[in-house]
């Protein structure tokens, strides 16, 4: 059958349609799982799928005026790709996308990755024990791989991260306003701010790091926030919250401020995990049906009923503290170990699905829970992106960094289901209770003399 009767195929041969892993997101967390692929489990076949046309996730998507890290530079970089280059203490946006590129170009990560291609759904084949994920191209990859396929392999990893939806707020009027409006996610470097009035929505860290720069060069600036944040020296002045927008500003309590320029700075849709993509596992059983009561994962990593998955940043491995990048590390050499099995397993012309134990899930999440529930994030006074509406915490880790890595230092294959004719080899771990390390940096070392304090 030719292309051209079957655009469902790519142009080429089935590389372009088969891999044993795939990896959709070209950030931080899937440029990480790559390179461990790479270096410890031996292998070049996989594929890295990435919706822009840059690698570095957040740090490619957000470029808003003063757009910078509030992680130390030196925390802030790969463990076995330090830089001792940086500039700052902080650095900003551009100097982490510079050294992202510079880490991809020195792996050799770009011929595995296929830019401008959206993840549209990915399917879980019983039968094949082969997840099967539809691709939509865009731009200049169109030529090579045509404009949409399907690609089959044996894991499926979510490296699509949490600071990549824009999250717009819910005030009446929003689309009538005649000036113009941005997110600031998307920002426009086009529109020339000098001498505008302009108004900021929000008052998070992306609205901390906007509002100096945007006041060196506006006419007027005003912050609207929900919740004023802690300063010392605290002004206590009051206030008020949106009405609504109208075609030439924001009203407050019947009172009109008129603008050239509305800057969201309202965050992003972080509890909505894998967002918009639809993903169907075991008997076609939807992640939207699995995460009815909400999002959970064994470690924050592997999914009930999504077998040979894992997910990086998944639920509750948000920090309020240290450098993501540290969880980041520990989740991929823990998916590794899950690859490397399935990996045996084909190579002996076997397959292997492996799942995790729903109870041994629900052992991790109510653990988790029970002790969010006992720290400020619960604070059913304070709304903050951590939470879903409903007061529980989706988001964030409830130890310490070390606690995690910890954690992930082994897979505990009693937690898992394996099926499949490669299955012989995990089953038997599982029943002596042999587990797998899955390796350790030298930060993650706790000092003899500080116990388990």
């Amino acid at each position: 059958m030719s292309a051209s009767s079957n655009t469902r195929l790519p142009v080429g041969n089935k590389e372009f349609t088969n891999a044993t892993v795939v990896i959709i997101g070209a950030g931080i967390s899937g440029m990480c799982m790559a390179i461990d692929l790479i270096k410890r489990s031996k292998t070049q076949n996989f594929v890295i799928l990435e919706r822009s046309s840059s690698v570095g996730g957040t740090w490619n998507d957000n470029k808003y005026p003063g757009c910078c890290c509030d992680v130390w530079s030196s925390l802030y970089s790969y463990s076995f790709e330090q830089n001792p280059y940086w500039s700052r203490e902080y650095p900003g946006q551009e100097e982490i996308h510079a050294y992202l590129v510079s880490v991809a170009e020195k792996y050799g990560l770009y011929k595995h990755i296929r830019f401008n291609s959206t993840v549209e759904e990915a399917r879980w084949d019983d039968i094949e024990s082969k997840w099967q994920t539809s691709v939509v191209v865009s731009g200049q990859k169109d030529s090579e791989f045509l404009s949409s396929y399907v690609l089959n392999s044996d894991f499926l990893v979510s490296a699509v991260g949490q600071l990549n939806l824009p999250r717009t707020p819910d005030i009446p009027g929003l689309e009538d306003f005649q000036g113009r409006m941005m997110h600031s996610a998307r920002w426009d470097w086009s529109y020339d701010m000098t001498g505008m009035r302009i108004a900021i929505i929000g008052n998070g860290a992306t609205a901390t790091q906007i509002t100096p720069e945007v006041a060196r060069v506006a006419s007027h600036l005003t912050i609207y926030q929900r919740t004023p944040n802690w300063v010392i020296p605290r002004l206590d002045q009051p206030t008020r919250g949106i009405t609504g927008i109208t075609e030439s500003g924001i009203e407050v309590d019947g009172d009109e401020q008129e603008y050239d320029l509305i800057v969201l700075a309202a965050g992003f849709r972080t509890v909505e995990f894998m967002h918009p993509i639809r993903i169907y596992g075991t008997n076609c059983r939807s992640l939207e049906d699995i995460w009815r009561n909400g999002a959970t994962a064994l470690n924050g990593i592997t999914v009930e009923d999504l077998p040979n998955f894992g997910m990086f940043y998944g639920p509750n491995t948000n920090l309020g503290h240290n450098s993501i990048i540290l969880m980041i590390e520990a989740q991929s050499r823990y998916i590794n170990t899950l690859v490397g099995e399935v990996m045996r397993a084909r190579q002996q012309g076997k397959n292997l699905a492996l799942k995790p134990e729903p109870s041994a899930l629900e052992r991790f999440n109510n653990r988790i829970q029970a002790i969010l529930r006992r720290t400020s994030f619960a604070d059913p006074n304070c709304n903050s992106w951590y939470k879903r509406d409903d007061g529980v915490i989706t988001k964030n880790w409830a130890g310490t960094v070390l606690d995690y890595q910890r954690e992930l230092s082994k897979v505990q294959w009693q937690d898992y289901i394996a099926e499949g004719t490669g299955k012989d080899r995990v089953v038997g771990k599982a029943a002596t209770n042999k587990t797998n390390g899955t390796g350790v940096i030298k930060e993650e070392i706790r000092p003899n003399n500080m116990g388990d304090q």
